[in-house]
């Protein structure tokens, strides 16, 4: 065999062996899950500031399943999903047959973590627990 030969011989099963070396890196580089990750902190605390005490709170993850601390998993993912990514149409007009008095004694719900792959910091202040409960009477997500 000449020294050309002998040459591009290996120049050749050089390449081939980088090539199927690559090859096998990709395929430990696939990522984990198709899905975009939904891991979600509900609370509803007493007061208006970030130091407001903490009533109860929830975890929630929607992908691949529903699952999490929350009562009804399900029921809160399908009514994120509604939402759009807007967390603000969680607010339903209020319950025009439910009378709440005028005090002001005021609750935080707040919706923390990630949605579909995008940091999420949401909060909304209610005057009272009775506004809250009319606002979010039937909302499946903060029904905890």
């Amino acid at each position: 065999m000449s020294l050309v030969v002998r040459y591009r011989f290996a120049a050749v099963s050089a390449a081939a062996l980088l090539c199927l070396a690559g090859a096998t890196g990709m395929a430990e580089a696939k990522p984990t899950s198709l899905y975009a990750p939904s891991a979600m902190v509900f609370s509803v605390a007493q007061g208006d500031d970030a130091s407001a005490p903490v009533l109860r709170a929830a975890t929630l993850s929607c992908m691949p399943t529903a699952q999490g601390t929350h009562p009804d998993p399900k029921a809160a993912c399908t009514a994120l999903n509604s939402t759009g990514g807007t967390f603000d149409r969680l607010l339903a007009a209020p319950d025009t047959n439910r009378a709440c008095p005028m005090h002001y004694a005021p609750v935080t719900v707040t919706a923390e973590g990630v949605w579909q792959g995008s940091r999420v910091a949401w909060k909304h202040t209610f005057s009272n627990a009775c506004s809250m409960n009319a606002t979010l009477n039937g909302n499946a997500v903060f029904a905890f």
